[in-house]
């Protein structure tokens, strides 16, 4: 039997230590009155699948805008996010919704959960649109969320914590390969942040995806493993 070349064993080593997310000099502008406004200025950026990282800038550094795009929920003018080997922007619309149903998970500011829905309801709302309900993981999600006794709730009967655990819950319960979150804490008090992200981070951990999260707190992003600052659209280095 031939022994492996020296090729196929680096591509087999280069394969097992590719990153779950890739950002390649990515460029967004927007326009305006008076010309284009460039967001992003060339982005480039990775993130390992169980790897959690803190995006922070301030206001119109481009963090939100980056979210979004990786989120493939806007098209950037150049380069490429390539999540678990596949290049989103080359998706058709199809495909990118099936991607941003199957294996994006996203937590917003706002919440955003949907008022005519039950906690429950909501909890299952994107697992159903996948097709990947599974009723045991549901199940562990809404004991872990601390929310077994609120199913029945609707959102405007929750505290902001409360709906926050529930939109967490929601965007984990597909358990999905990249979970990306906005200012997650950012309508909550300190102690509640706090205990929004002590069950965010021991899922993210429990489910192995990877975690990007935009904040403004120094104090929060200090618990993830990375820390990255845009300035003016790019990433800032030391």
């Amino acid at each position: 039997m031939n022994a492996p070349s020296v090729r196929s064993e680096a591509a087999t080593v280069e394969t097992l230590s590719a990153p779950l997310l890739r950002i390649v000099n990515l460029r967004k502008s927007y326009a305006t009155p008076q010309g284009p406004l460039a967001v992003l200025r060339g982005v480039d950026l990775s993130l390992a699948a169980g790897e959690t990282m803190a995006l922070m800038g301030e206001s119109g550094s481009g963090k939100s805008t980056l979210l979004h795009l990786v989120g493939a929920l806007d098209d950037a003018d150049a380069g490429e996010i390539i999540l678990d080997g596949v290049s989103i922007a080359r998706l058709p619309e199809n495909a990118r919704a099936a991607l941003r149903r199957e294996a994006i998970g996203v937590v917003f500011q706002q919440f955003n959960l949907i008022a005519s829905l039950t906690v429950a309801e909501n909890l299952a709302f994107q697992a159903q649109l996948a097709g990947r309900l599974d009723p045991q993981w549901q199940a562990r999600l809404t004991h872990r969320l601390g929310l077994e006794n609120l199913a029945s709730r609707y959102p405007e009967q929750l505290s902001g914590g409360q709906q926050q655990r529930v939109a967490i819950g929601r965007a984990l319960a597909v358990r999905p390969k990249l979970l990306l979150a906005d200012e997650p804490t950012g309508n909550l008090d300190e102690a509640t942040g706090d205990a929004v992200m002590d069950l965010t981070l021991d899922l993210v951990t429990e489910t192995g995806c990877a975690f990007l999260m935009v904040t403004h707190s120094a104090r929060l992003a200090a618990r993830l493993s990375r820390r990255e600052t845009l300035v003016a659209g790019a990433l800032a280095r030391s």
